[in-house]
């Protein structure tokens, strides 16, 4: 693994070479040994995963030869320092060997020089050295390569600032009063009346309720169908009322003064009587909750109703006193009984009844229980899950809730927490870990209270289905009535797991209380991170611009800077495309683009839509070769998982087309084309879903996933859904017969510009290209 060039030209002395050495075979061979004498995990074939556990430390891909001729994977917190320091300085070697700037040798002997001094006395350490270790830890080699880009831009930029410049910098980067930057709402005297209880309380029904008596107001949810079903409500009783989403504006003739939003979209400039937020406890949140504290602090609402938790209430008091606003406080009781049960199904999937919600934290487990369930019960499963498409999640909630149909379980994620209206009689959690990016760990306190609160109805699911004909908005919107043929024993919630072994987690977690939310997520202005941009050249990498302002950001107690995690990836998948300004690139960071790695489909759109913007032309839907259109053109004669993920990955790209098109509408100018075949692909994963049929397949794990050059769903890498966590597993790799493709898939077509034959394909589509002559002419006139 480390090359003796690098650790004898690095480290200090020829005692810490040798050291490095002995300690990496030492603890290679007792790693090794470990594994050799550890008894085999068999796969879990009730819950569709590898029992994993809690004692698992997180494994990071950096392979060191041992005794034995095998390839071992060591946690990378067996590292002595000495290793990472030998790991760090041959990372170094590479990152300058691919750099090729004169100005690296410089900042490559100043960061060892520091790594030696930090092997000599480990009470002083400089803070680089304490960065680079720390990121190794987390993430491994690839965590590592991005913190030496960070530190290198760091070491050019900080020879060019003066004094003046810093200190104009952290002026800027001085976020503590976040409240300040809505001058306008300021000068509003506010009432807040925060409405807390558990699921199914009725708190949202009672704000929707002051919301239809205002003669103006808003909504703001977490989720495109609680904004959709809001709007639907408010215009079915006779209330006038706008849809705005992020990728998706449905605007009503004449004067109107009700809006619908998500809660990102949430236009903080308008005077309205009353707004609602809603899920209020998502100020927390580490990505989102800066949409959140904006709506707070922004919105000029002479009414103000936040709906969500009790672990808020804390929190929201102390904003509400900053702000000088007036706060109420209404509290709710659960409406029907929830109960824990004290046995498990103990893994027979024969206890099953109808009204169940067995719920897992993987795509790949969802599947895999839906099969198990329908093969083993012949009761037939829907399926809900976040990457699906909300109108398929809401399709998927109603054949469940529907009684008259066969479709009696429902195999969920934690995606039913919020936004979808189920009629659940039993949850049934499948497992208590849950991978957060790095490793599996338990799901939290108020996780498992917001999933468990789903089970238990007011109402029957025939009620239910009626109510929401009326009109009726989310889980918490309609007050639930007791019917008088409806008992509270019918009407009781359980809760429970599919294994004895969780089944102590989830009864501690259901008596005991979350902890309190300590701070609200802010996210710098837009005109603050152009200001802040301003100071560096034109060359400066965009991703190390926002890395430095949240690095350099002064902050209250009560605030915490939102992560970067999309925000930097979609800055360097989008780095090399030039003529794009500041502005543009903060557009695109703010986009629903989510990359996973390295090799993602994502990467290549989004720079091709970048390119778009950069130009100024090409932005007609069939002029972008990276969205896949051709897959409409396949039949579904059985389900297929991986055409299932291509079908998914294209709706998503769609989804992020529609979003630009509302930024950049004279470049994505065939948004009309873009919501119609969004429609065919969600009829087609409709379909795709209710022919699925799983079969069961070993494959190895592999280190990396390896994307097909000619998109044939057949020869993705299975690898990447296993995460890492064992060198050999049972996943579900194909949901029945080979997917038969077009011929004219072949090698290499990915990388090919489209030809004429391409377009008229997929125009030919189901009347795509009687469309298309519709809207170019409608667009001519």
């Amino acid at each position: 693994m480390y090359s003796a060039r690098s650790l004898t030209r690095h480290l200090s002395s020829p005692v810490q070479v040798t050291a490095c050495l002995t300690n990496t075979v030492q603890r290679t061979r007792s790693f090794t040994t470990s594994l050799v004498r550890r008894k085999r995990t068999r796969f879990d074939k009730t819950s569709g995963e590898v029992p994993w556990s809690t004692t698992h430390r997180p494994v990071h891909r950096h392979r060191i030869r041992g005794p034995s001729t095998r390839t071992t994977r060591v946690p990378a917190d067996q590292f002595s320092p000495q290793e990472r320091t030998a790991a760090i300085i041959q990372e170094l070697d590479t990152v300058q060997v691919q750099t090729k700037e004169p100005e690296f040798g410089t900042f490559l002997h100043d960061v060892v020089a520091a790594l030696n001094k930090s092997l000599e006395n480990s009470e002083d350490v400089p803070p680089i050295v304490h960065s680079l270790h720390r990121a190794f830890l987390e993430r491994g080699r690839a965590e590592l390569r991005g913190q030496i880009k960070y530190a290198y831009h760091g070491f050019l930029t900080s020879q060019r600032f003066t004094e003046t410049n810093l200190q104009d910098q952290a002026k800027l980067a001085d976020l503590r009063y976040p409240a300040e930057w809505y001058p306008g709402t300021r000068e509003i005297q506010r009432t807040i009346h925060l409405h807390v209880g558990p699921t199914n309380s009725g708190k949202t029904y009672h704000a929707l309720q002051r919301l239809e008596q205002a003669e103006s107001g808003i909504y703001a949810g977490p989720l495109r169908l609680l904004a959709h079903e809001v709007y639907t409500r408010l215009n079915a009783r006779g209330k006038p009322c706008n849809l705005i989403t992020g990728d998706e504006r449905q605007l009503v003739e004449g004067n109107v003064s009700m809006s619908s939003c998500t809660v990102e979209m949430v236009p903080v400039h308008l005077n309205v009587d009353v707004a609602v937020i809603d899920e209020i406890q998502m100020i927390g949140h580490e990505e989102r909750g800066w949409a959140w504290t904006q709506a707070v602090m922004g919105l000029r609402a002479k009414e103000l109703h936040l709906c969500g938790e009790e672990r808020t209430v804390p929190l929201i008091k102390e904003l509400a006193a900053a702000m000088g606003d007036d706060l109420r406080i209404h509290h709710y009781k659960r409406l029907s009984p929830l109960k824990t049960m004290s046995a498990s199904l103990r893994g027979d999937l024969n206890n099953l009844r109808k009204g169940d919600c067995v719920v897992a934290f993987s795509k790949v487990s969802i599947h895999g229980l839906k099969d198990r369930i329908e093969r083993t019960t012949g009761k037939r499963v829907a399926v809900i899950y976040g990457s699906l498409p909300p109108e398929i999640r809401a399709q998927q909630a109603g054949l469940f809730n529907d009684p008259t149909n066969d479709y009696d379980i429902l195999v969920a994620s934690d995606a039913i927490g919020m936004g979808l209206n189920l009629s659940i009689k039993r949850i049934i959690f499948s497992s208590t870990m849950k991978f957060n990016g790095r490793i599996d760990a338990p799901i939290d306190t108020s996780q498992i209270k917001q999933i468990a609160g789903r089970a238990g109805r007011y109402r029957t699911a025939t009620q239910a289905a009626e109510t929401s004909m009326e009109g009726s908005s989310g889980p918490d919107a309609t007050k639930p009535r007791m019917s008088p043929d409806v008992s509270p024993a019918q009407t009781l919630g359980l809760v429970t797991t599919l294994d004895r072994e969780g089944l102590s987690t989830i009864q501690k977690a259901m008596t005991s209380q979350a902890d309190p939310i300590m701070s609200a997520g802010i996210f710098p202005p837009d005109d603050v991170l152009i200001r802040f941009a301003a100071y560096f050249p034109p060359s400066t990498p965009f991703s190390y611009i926002l890395i430095r302002l949240h690095n350099t950001s002064l902050l209250h107690p009560r605030f915490h800077l939102c992560i970067l995690k999309d925000h930097i990836k979609v800055a360097d998948a989008i780095e090399p495309v030039r003529n794009l300004t500041v502005s543009d690139r903060i557009t695109f960071c703010a986009s629903p683009a989510s990359i996973r790695d390295k090799d993602d489909p994502m990467i290549h759109l989004l720079r091709e839509l970048a390119e778009c913007v950069a130009t100024n032309s090409g932005g007609g839907i069939l002029d972008i070769p990276r969205l896949k259109l051709k897959w409409l053109e396949t039949e579904v004669t059985t389900g297929s998982r991986l055409f299932l993920e291509k079908l998914e990955a294209l709706h998503k790209g769609l989804i992020l087309y529609l979003w630009l098109s509302y930024r950049f509408a004279g470049v994505f100018n065939t948004q009309a084309m873009a919501f119609y075949i969004k429609s065919l692909v969600e009829k087609k994963i409709h379909e795709v879903l209710s022919r699925a049929s799983f079969k069961p397949r070993r494959i190895m794990n592999r280190r990396r996933r390896v994307e097909p050059e000619d998109d044939n769903p057949d020869e993705v890498d299975e690898g990447v859904f296993s995460r890492g966590r064992s060198d050999q597993q049972l996943l579900y790799t194909g949901f029945g017969a080979p997917l038969e493709l077009p011929d004219r898939a072949k090698k290499g077509r990915e990388h090919e510009s489209p030809s004429r034959s391409d377009f008229d394909l997929v125009a030919s589509l189901r009347g795509l290209k009687t469309l298309q002559k519709s809207v170019e002419a409608e667009s001519t006139t």
